[in-house]
């Protein structure tokens, strides 16, 4: 599919200093803005006649919960509300039962409609800690997709070419290299550009692996006589080792619901390189502010500053301002050896307790083999003492359990 769209109709506007604050906002922190003329032709619209643009992101409840990689098309949606546009925040429920392949060399099986309401209930709820609650219009795509019918779906796909659904990279590969590709997966990008459609979008936003999706809305829109929209592509975030995108299944994230000394110790133990990305991806600072402190780093100040800086914007955000001051004063009391005044306390009958079962019934790991592995790593701890003995039995008692910077428990041993 070409990435060049046809222009809009419609006499030039000028652009005012208006239209290009807003144009350079929309800009900060993202891979493309496709068409970027165009995009401020609807901007100078939008200001010559007090229409807001009507701003929209599609995301699929596939888990319930949203970590700090999906804030970043989030926070592009708020800057946008903030310059006084609708945005929309479409849960997909519908497409959710078909499954998105984007990036994907196999099949995804669909989620069932139980698992899909399950999480829809909670993913507005944490997607408004970023969003204005009140000003975003909230939508599910099921509204317009089920009455579509058989009909209606056939007539949809009707538009589209099998040729021009080929194009995309992911499914190209898949079917050179043999591998299977199921026909509901070519709806997918049909039905998610179909809900552009139905919103009459005048900017789509998403990550940069659903670039082809959203040009499919462009197109669709076309045909069904609508002003195309524009398009705005995100990066995606690297997770905490700074080389995987963040995901809960590679376990490298940080999630939005977290409690804020995790959220601290975890953004304080990303790399210095790292940190820059998550300034310019996950603040709300000026660029110039910034730059400033970049380069302050690199004329000897210690980047930790920087990081506690950052650390403590987010977890505002999330939280609020005593929460971040709390979590730093208790990542620095961890780092001089103390430990956390609000640690979980459980009580685990049957001693002598091997030191493997003790560690799992108390939560720190998630099997007696990781607990294992983080003993034979000097990772445990039992009252500040590390532990290296993988066949220790625990006596009745009360003792504080370390694994790692961040976990602990105070542990009550009974017979």
């Amino acid at each position: 599919m070409s990435n060049e769209p046809l222009s809009q109709s419609g006499p030039t506007l000028p652009l005012t200093d208006e239209v290009r604050h807003a144009l350079a906002v929309t800009r900060r922190g993202a891979d493309e803005l496709l068409v970027e003329s165009e995009f401020a032709q609807k901007l100078a619209k939008s200001e010559a006649t007090g229409t807001p643009l009507r701003i929209k992101l599609g995301l699929d409840p596939t888990a319930p919960d949203i970590h700090i990689g999906h804030t970043v098309v989030l926070n592009k949606m708020r800057q946008l509300q903030d310059l006084g546009h609708t945005v929309i925040f479409l849960i997909g429920d519908f497409t959710s039962l078909i499954g998105d392949p984007s990036g994907r060399n196999a099949t995804r099986p669909p989620l069932t409609r139980e698992q899909i309401e399950s999480n829809a209930k909670t993913y507005f709820d944490q997607a408004a800690l970023v969003l204005e609650r009140d000003k975003t219009e909230i939508r599910y795509n099921s509204e317009w997709s089920l009455p579509l019918g058989a009909d209606g779906m056939i007539k949809l796909a009707s538009r589209y070419t099998v040729a021009r659904i080929l194009e995309r990279e992911d499914f190209t590969k898949r079917f050179q290299g043999g591998v299977p590709i199921s026909i509901h997966e070519f709806l997918y990008p049909l039905m998610q550009g179909y809900d552009s459609v139905a919103l009459n979008a005048d900017l789509e936003l998403g990550g940069t692996d659903q670039k082809f999706n959203l040009l499919v809305g462009r197109e669709l829109q076309k045909q069904y006589g609508q002003a195309q929209q524009c398009i705005l592509t995100m990066p995606l975030l690297e997770g905490l080792d700074g080389v995987e995108k963040m995901s809960k299944s590679k376990n490298n994230y940080i999630g939005i619901s977290e409690k804020p000394s995790d959220m601290f110790g975890k953004l304080m133990s990303i790399s210095d390189v790292l940190m820059w990305r998550y300034f310019e991806l996950l603040s709300f600072r000026p660029l110039e502010q910034i730059a400033g402190f970049r380069e302050e780093a690199e004329n000897g100040r210690n980047p930790r500053d920087f990081k506690v800086m950052l650390a403590q914007e987010i977890i505002t955000r999330f939280h609020s301002a005593a929460d971040a001051e709390r979590a730093l004063e208790d990542f620095n009391h961890r780092a001089k050896g103390g430990v956390p005044d609000d640690i979980a306390a459980v009580t685990l009958a049957g001693a002598p307790l091997g030191i493997g079962q003790l560690l799992k019934q108390a939560g720190l790991a998630a099997s007696t083999s990781e607990a294992l592995r983080s003993i034979e790593q000097n990772g445990v701890k039992i009252d500040g003492t590390v532990i290296t003995d993988k066949a220790l039995k625990v006596t009745p008692g009360e003792y504080v359990v370390q694994i790692g910077k961040r976990r602990f428990a105070r542990v009550t041993v009974t017979l």
